[in-house]
């Protein structure tokens, strides 16, 4: 009897073990892609086409260039999230779209500027469709009770990743040639550990003679079941929104900072670093209040503060209101990282998960489509005439968008899980 107590326990230990071992490769993925995300997305690719292109015609193919790739993306998001349902699997499609993210993003540097743009949306759609699976694997290393504090354990060393990045690049003096090529390395070399670890069990949700074929069908039934699930439908328009100003913030932050505000690139870079330190600080504390009140309620706290740091930010453009209000804006990050996925969790049916979430993606694919778009277009139209003024209504524009996903969001039901 004692053996077997002994054999139980010792089970149970290796059970926990493993989970622990689990969740902080799962983690890691995080600290791995904010480094791409970082160096690629926000600071690489906006000072490489605004240095070959110029000022206009930069942001212009900037903008259009992550549309195009965010949007074909969205497209076909509810389609890969369906896909990995009905095969059980989200690892496999998580691996394969890490390769897609890297390998097309090291050649930038190296070929024509028409051919770096193709490069690079392959790489950002490849680099977004990550998001879905791994959005869809939080299940895998939590449970109802902690699942917002796992959420911001990710979130917080995601964070971290972009620390590492950018002290890696001012202690290296690193170009943005040579940022394409260490990046996506770091990228895949960083994300190891997830697809070491982390285990799934492979259940297809039922047998389908074509996966493919249903997922497609699976896409159009979606939609159409969002009046099922009450307040999902609004939540995904609110998101819509409010993911317009995230995502665009995030792209344009390093060219803002330089050619509005007035920053070096290596200032540019510390400023960004320290921001970066209020978001990993703030997404532990963020992640305790939404196991305390809830998804919902800290959402709508985070996008509150972000409207009050976009109208210190668009009027104040100095460096002093600059840092103020990205403090703000960073601690922001991590709120609405983790609020913003642990409540599409609480909105979404257990066994479609996948599936949900690809539409969530769709729908911040989409926002970020438009948000980057409209910013090309203003700083291509309005730069000649206003100069500096083009980024201060840019991101007027972004404030606007800030404001209607609060109104949006207010109504959505809070729910509880177990």
């Amino acid at each position: 009897m004692s053996a077997a107590v002994a054999t139980t326990e010792l089970t149970e230990l290796d059970r926990r073990n493993h989970r622990k071992v689990a969740r902080g490769g799962w983690a890691l993925y995080d600290f791995a892609d904010t480094i791409w995300s970082y160096a690629i997305f926000s600071r690489a690719i906006s000072l490489f086409l605004v240095d070959k292109l110029g000022d206009s015609n930069g942001n212009l193919w900037l903008g259009l260039s992550v549309a195009l790739s965010v949007g074909i993306n969205a497209l076909v998001s509810p389609f890969l999230g369906a896909v990995s349902d009905r095969y059980g699997r989200r690892l496999p499609f998580l691996f394969a779209f890490t390769i897609g993210a890297c390998l097309p993003a090291v050649a930038i540097p190296f070929v024509p500027v028409p051919v770096g743009i193709v490069l690079f949306m392959l790489a950002m759609f490849s680099y977004q469709s990550c998001l879905i699976y791994f959005d869809a694997t939080l299940q895998l290393v939590s449970t109802p009770e902690n699942r917002g504090r796992i959420a911001s354990l990710s979130t917080g060393i995601g964070y971290m990743g972009t620390v590492f990045i950018a002290i890696l690049l001012l202690l290296t003096d690193m170009s943005v040639a040579m940022t394409f090529v260490v990046a996506p390395i770091l990228f895949f070399v960083l994300s190891a550990p997830t697809f070491l670890f982390l285990r799934e069990d492979g259940s297809r949700r039922k047998a389908d003679a074509d996966p493919l074929g249903s997922a497609w069908s699976q896409t159009l039934r979606t939609v159409r079941s969002l009046d099922q699930y009450p307040g999902l439908g609004r939540f995904l328009a609110s998101r819509f929104f409010y993911t317009d100003a995230l995502n665009t913030s995030v792209t344009i932050m390093t060219i803002f900072s330089v050619k509005a505000v007035g920053f070096s690139e290596n200032e540019a870079n510390i400023v960004l670093l320290v921001l970066t330190l209020s978001a990993i600080v703030s997404a532990f504390i963020w992640g305790r209040l939404v196991d305390r009140f809830g998804p919902k309620r800290t959402l709508f706290s985070v996008l509150a503060m972000w409207a009050v740091a976009l109208v210190v930010g668009a009027t104040l453009i100095a460096k002093g209101p600059f840092i103020v209000a990205g403090l703000v804006i960073g601690a922001g990050f991590a709120g609405l990282h983790v609020s913003d996925r642990v409540l599409m969790y609480r909105l979404s049916p257990p066994d479609r998960l996948g599936e949900f979430y690809g539409l969530y993606g769709l729908v911040g694919k989409g926002s970020q489509v438009v948000g980057n778009t409209f910013w090309g277009l203003v700083l291509f139209l309005t730069f000649d005439t206003l100069g500096k003024g083009a980024y201060q209504l840019g991101i007027y524009t972004l404030l606007v968008a800030m404001l209607i996903g609060l109104f949006l969001l207010y109504p959505v039901p809070e729910k509880r899980e177990g």
